[in-house]
């Protein structure tokens, strides 16, 4: 069986004797359905890399060498089935030597759809940002890799779209990558040649490497081996150069995230002969868009970013971003779910009739039904950005004709003023909201095939709630016809409402008033200037402008700004993401006291909590508070699961890519004899959303 092959089922039929003459491989047809099952792209094997720089063979440094066993699928076809004339490849007719190899039975390129040589194939060209058409083929290659070594910055065609390259050895060249990109503090990613370099970086288990060496390729977030530096000595010494500091490619983070090279061209980029040891390597796009895929796109999008545009005339039909995992409670775990993984479907026990869902307003992803298989588009971004909702349309439509359904039904968010709900009213058909946390705990369900009854924990930074208010601290027992709001956090005020989201300290000040009323305003250490504390004051007393949240997402905000870890996010998800490496440096199992007021639903009353975190700060070492936060946090889970007496257990929603309050939390759990599922191939942020939308179609009729 090929290695990225899986039988799924397999069925056995009579047919009459035949006295056939030869062997022949028919062309396809499409009398009947089509498959759910497409092969995602696959990272290049080892015997194309041998290939590659193999000076014998014929593929030697072609950078769109290729096999049975590897190179682009989805992000190149048309229609199914996957045959060469119904994927961009169709316009690369095959040389003499290439149809001897696609015709012979013994060579992995037996009837491999994407065979190509230097002589048949696509090919490499070289742009300056006017797009001047500087080389083209191998002098393009050689071109480019002269320029990173410069400190330029490239845009490299990829599999799935552009990427943003710079020498990752070059602290300017990636400071101006920074700079061009308005990137001031979000981590960047690594791409290294091989395992072994990976190893010279950080801190590897054997998940991890299962992971990073798969054939998926994804980007996996490792431990850095030296605090204060990318890497350690014994990298600087195996290529003879220093790298930039984690100050430049991810400041203020004790993870990197590295990929090996999955292309055929990212291996020639970074062969040792090239000078080149590591590349920063992002999405080749602005802020929150989708990232390019063909040559319009990049110049006119990523003009004034990169310097020159390494292209190829393969066209890309569907922008398929690099894929993020991280290891959490003993798991790998997705957080963007795109190249590698999309489309391969998740498979229920029960078909549903076709369904389309459109996610929700922030990593959005669509998700179509077919019988028992469930289509989760690739990672589309957030739909804030005109690019990316015109990107959601064109995913939605891609989808139905790839797949040729025509839904019956459409699945939204409750929120009906996220950009999602209100592109689905247009389609004409009746819409079915589902409330946001519900979804969560349905796409946990859904991922591992579970029926209710369950206990859904539900947190995040904030959905709609039945109440009109944000939620983010749920506790949802989950049953046959719904759900039901069993606990939550207590909730306070987010004064600024959105602006709330992207400063902590605004999280804090809302905390505050809540516990101790308008003398919180007469603290003298309140990150705030006294023009901006004049404006708040009435702001918070009035209530104007100022929602009220019972976000766990939010807490984490507020307490990481009170211990000044982070008073301004400077990308999604900062102050959660320091205070969770505050913690994890702590082995301390303390906690805070918590109170749990017997109401319906429970309330979890933070107060006490604040008040001995608030007397701790001026004694202890921030590490030791955040630590004792995060087993705080873990008790509180186990508490409310004890109070509902539902033996399983849904962890879901953006609080849970928290690798040390997931493993705390699993661990009360499962000790106390809970079944607890955590999400592992979806991800547990917003981009699994559409996916419980899905499922929560089975429970309307």
């Amino acid at each position: 069986m090929p290695p990225h092959a899986k039988i799924e089922s397999i069925t056995i039929s009579r047919e009459p004797l035949a006295n056939f003459n030869d062997f022949q491989i028919k062309a396809s047809t499409t009398d009947g359905d089509c498959s759910a099952f497409v092969l995602p792209d696959i990272a290049t094997c080892p015997a194309c890399i041998d290939d590659i720089f193999d000076p014998e063979s014929r593929y030697y440094h072609y950078p769109f060498t290729s096999c049975c066993h590897c190179g682009p699928r989805y992000s190149i076809m048309t229609r199914q089935p996957y045959d060469r004339s119904q994927t961009s490849m169709v316009a690369f007719s095959a040389c003499s030597d290439c149809g001897q190899d696609y015709q012979a039975i013994d060579n992995r390129r037996y009837h491999a759809q994407t065979i190509a040589c230097p002589e048949c194939g696509p090919s490499l060209h070289l742009f300056d940002d006017s797009a001047n058409l500087l080389a083209e083929k191998h002098d393009a290659l050689i071109a480019a890799t002269q320029q990173l070594r410069a400190g330029k910055i490239i845009a490299i065609k990829g599999i799935g779209g552009y990427q943003l390259l710079v020498d990752a050895t070059n602290l300017y060249a990636v400071e101006r990558l920074r700079q061009r990109k308005r990137r001031p503090q979000k981590p960047f990613a690594l791409m290294v040649a091989d395992l072994a370099a990976a190893q010279q970086l950080c801190i590897i288990n054997t998940l991890e490497q299962q992971a990073l060496t798969s054939a998926a390729a994804p980007i996996v977030l490792l431990k850095a081996k030296s605090p204060g530096a990318t890497c350690g000595g014994d990298f600087s010494r195996l290529w003879a150069t220093e790298v930039a500091p984690t100050s430049a490619v991810a400041p203020g983070s004790n993870l990197l995230g590295i990929m090996l090279a999955y292309s055929p061209l990212h291996h020639l980029l970074l062969n040792k002969d090239s000078g080149l040891p590591l590349l920063v390597a992002t999405s080749g796009n602005r802020q929150n868009e989708p990232i390019c895929i063909n040559e319009d796109q990049a110049l006119t999008r990523l003009a004034g970013i990169a310097d020159y545009f390494l292209s190829h005339n393969r066209p890309i039909l569907r922008p398929l971003d690099d894929s993020v995992v991280r290891l959490i409670n003993g798991k790998i775990t997705v957080l963007r779910r795109a190249r590698g993984y999309t489309p391969l479907p998740v498979t229920l026990k029960t078909a549903l009739p076709d369904t389309l869902a459109v996610g929700g307003q922030l990593k959005n992803t669509i998700a179509i039904s077919r019988g028992k298989h469930i289509i989760l588009s690739q990672h589309l971004g957030d739909l804030d950005v005109e690019a990316t909702r015109q990107q959601f349309q064109s995913t939605l439509t891609d989808l139905q004709e790839f797949y040729q359904i025509a839904p019956s039904r459409i699945m939204r968010d409750l929120h009906d003023g996220y950009a999602g709900s209100l592109l689905a009213a247009n389609l004409g058909q009746k819409t079915h909201p589902v409330q946001h946390h519900y979804a969560h705990a349905l796409s946990c369900m859904a991922e591992h095939n579970l029926e209710a009854p369950a206990l859904g924990i539900c947190w995040d930074g904030s959905g709609l709630g039945t109440d009109n208010t944000l939620w983010g601290g749920e506790f949802l027992l989950i049953n046959s016809q719904g759900f039901e709001r069993h606990a939550h956090l207590a909730p306070f005020s987010l004064p600024g409402a959105h602006k709330a989201m992207q400063e902590p300290r605004r999280a804090a000040l809302g905390l505050l008033y809540e516990a101790f009323g308008s003398c919180v305003f007469e603290r003298e250490d309140l990150p705030f200037s006294a023009q901006e504390l004049k404006l708040l004051r009435p702001a918070l007393s009035r209530q104007l402008n100022c929602p009220r949240t019972s976000s766990v997402g939010r807490l984490f905000d507020a307490v990481a700004s009170l211990l000044e870890l982070c008073h301004i996010n400077h990308y999604e998800g900062q102050a959660a993401m320091t205070l969770e490496m505050s913690a994890a440096s702590s082995t301390s199992d303390q906690y805070y006291d918590f109170h749990i007021r017997h109401t319906a639903p429970i309330i979890i009353d933070w107060k006490i909590t604040l008040e001995q975190l608030l007397k701790d700060i001026p004694r202890y070492p921030v590490e030791l508070i955040a630590a004792k936060f995060h087993n705080t946090l873990a008790d509180i889970i186990l508490a409310i699961a004890k109070a509902a007496g539902q033996k399983t257990v849904l962890l879901s929603g953006g609080c849970f890519q928290n690798a040390c309050l997931t493993t705390k939390a699993v661990y009360r759990l499962k000790s106390g004899g809970f079944a607890v599922y955590c999400h592992e191939n979806i991800p547990p942020n917003d981009g699994g959303l559409a996916l419980g939308q899905l499922l929560a179609a089975k429970y309307i009729g």
